[in-house]
C-alpha cells in the first residue's frame, strides 16, 4: 500500500488488500506519460483537480458518449461504455495529479471514495435508466479501487476491500450531445494532501508559478504550453469534430 495509506485511521479490517496498480494493470488501464498528461494551468479555463487539505479531492466532470440516452437497451449499454471512458479518464488524471510532484503519494493512497454524480443526457420525460446508465462508471471505478459490482467481485462480495464504493446521484434530463458526464469526490490522507499543497498547490495541472520547477524535478523540460489533455479526445469531442467535418462537406456538396 501506499506510505500515506498505511498511516491511516482506517481500521486494519477494512484496509484495502491489494495493490491499485496490480488492477489497473490487470485490466490494461493506459495510464500514459507524464508529457501527455502533466501540464501548466496557463490558458486553462477550469481544474482537472482540486485538493482539499483536509484531504478531499474533488475531480471535474468529463463529457463521454456519442448519443443522448433513452430506455433502449443498446443505448443504455452505450451509455455505460461511455461511463467506463469517463471513469478511466478520472483515474489517468487522478494518478498524475496525486504523482507529479514527487511528494511520495499515489493511487494506492486512496483512502476511500465519497461521493459520484452522473450526470445523464436524455430528453425523454419518460427515462428510467439513469442509475442503470451510471453503473457503468460506477462499476469500472469498484474494479480498480473495489467494491460488489467491479470485475474483480465474485458473488457481490470483493475480498480486496470496498475503497471504490461511493455515495452517488444518477441524474436524467440533462441535454448535449453526448452520454453522461460524471465527476467525483475522493480522500486522501490529509498529511499528503497538505504535502501536495505545500509543495505545489491546491490545483490540477499544475499552477505556472510552479510548473518549471515540477518539470524540472521530474527531468523534463519546461514548456510553456499545456499539456495534452485526454479529455480532448473523448468520444463526445470526436463525435463533434466528426458531424462538423459531415456538415462541411454536406455544405460544399450542395454548392457544386
Amino acid at each position: 500500500m501506499g506510505k500515506f495509506y498505511d498511516q491511516s485511521i482506517i481500521p486494519a479490517a477494512l484496509r484495502r488488500s491489494f495493490d491499485v496498480y496490480d488492477r489497473i494493470k490487470k485490466i490494461r488501464l493506459d495510464l500514459g506519460t507524464f508529457e501527455k498528461n502533466v501540464g501548466s494551468l496557463k490558458g486553462r479555463n477550469i481544474a482537472g483537480c482540486v485538493f482539499h487539505e483536509g484531504g478531499l479531492v474533488y475531480l471535474s466532470g468529463i463529457g463521454t458518449g456519442s448519443e443522448p440516452m433513452n430506455d433502449d437497451p443498446e443505448r443504455v449499454k452505450h451509455g455505460q461504455d461511455a461511463g467506463r471512458v469517463a471513469a478511466d479518464h478520472h483515474i489517468r488524471t487522478l494518478h498524475w495529479a496525486l504523482t507529479c510532484g514527487g511528494e511520495g503519494g499515489d493511487l494506492n493512497d486512496v483512502l476511500y471514495t465519497v461521493k459520484a454524480l452522473g450526470m445523464v443526457v436524455s430528453t425523454d420525460v419518460e427515462f428510467r435508466s439513469g442509475p442503470a446508465v451510471v453503473n457503468g462508471y460506477s462499476g469500472r471505478w469498484q474494479t480498480v479501487f473495489g467494491g460488489a459490482i467491479g470485475e474483480f467481485a465474485k458473488d457481490g462480495a470483493d475480498a480486496g476491500g470496498y475503497t471504490g464504493v461511493h455515495a452517488r446521484s444518477a441524474i436524467g434530463g440533462f441535454t448535449g450531445r453526448f452520454s453522461q458526464e460524471p465527476e467525483i469526490i475522493v480522500a486522501i490522507p490529509p498529511a499528503l494532501a497538505r504535502a501536495i499543497i505545500e509543495n505545489r498547490g491546491w490545483i490540477y495541472p499544475i499552477h505556472p508559478a510552479v510548473y518549471d520547477r515540477v518539470a524540472r524535478s521530474k527531468g523534463r523540460a519546461p514548456t510553456r504550453g499545456k499539456a495534452t489533455s485526454p479529455s480532448a479526445t473523448t468520444p463526445a469531442r470526436k463525435m463533434q469534430t466528426t458531424r462538423r467535418a459531415r456538415a462541411t462537406r454536406r455544405t460544399s456538396a450542395r454548392q457544386s
